[in-house]
């Protein structure tokens, strides 16, 4: 089978070849070796996971909310300066007594969270019409519109408590989004 002259790489055909010269070729390979040793010799230059961002938004699971939920963090300028966690019921998923088997799995995240990316906050938002909030508390502490906002700041009282207990230095925001997008912030 012939070889290339510069790669040593088996081809088929002249054509074939030809690629592989160029894709392969010294020049090349030069080229990549000297952009990796420079992305290793300054490491602000690279993308990586760690870094200081801004916080972590926890949000619901539910196909209705990936956008309006980054909408609302580019309408605060943090598009691109957080982590986030997504569990059936944000915050509810996070502290409800029915879903206790899911606890650990936010809580560590969490903790993750702030050693590689040393958050100073977490956001909760909630939404509203969350199937999860119906499964955790029943139909009816959801049945309308103000006992459903009742359960959810009940619950979202409950994941501030628990963040300060268990990361007392994290500052902790909470909101329910509106089926339009709109959130309103709870303290």
């Amino acid at each position: 089978m012939p070889t290339t002259q510069s790669t040593g790489l088996a081809a088929a055909c002249t054509c074939c070849a030809d690629l592989l010269q160029h894709r392969f070729g010294r020049r090349r390979m030069l080229t990549l070796a000297g952009a990796a040793g420079l992305a290793a010799a300054m490491p602000a230059l690279s993308w990586a996971a760690e870094g200081n961002y801004e916080g972590m938004l926890l949000t619901c699971i539910d196909p209705r909310f990936p956008e309006p939920s980054l909408g609302y963090m580019r309408g605060r300028g943090l598009a691109g300066k957080y982590s986030q966690f997504s569990i059936a019921g944000a915050a509810i998923g996070a502290v409800a007594p029915a879903f206790a088997d899911w606890h650990k799995a936010f809580w560590d995240n969490l903790a993750a969270s702030m050693q590689l990316h040393q958050i100073p906050k977490v956001i909760a938002i909630n939404h509203r019409d969350c199937g999860a909030a119906k499964i955790a508390y029943g139909a009816e502490k959801v049945a309308d519109a103000a006992t459903e906002t009742a359960t959810h700041r009940a619950a979202l009282a409950e994941f501030r408590a628990q963040v300060k207990q268990r990361q007392p230095k994290l500052a902790v925001e909470t909101g329910l989004m509106a089926l339009d997008g709109s959130v309103e912030m709870y303290s």
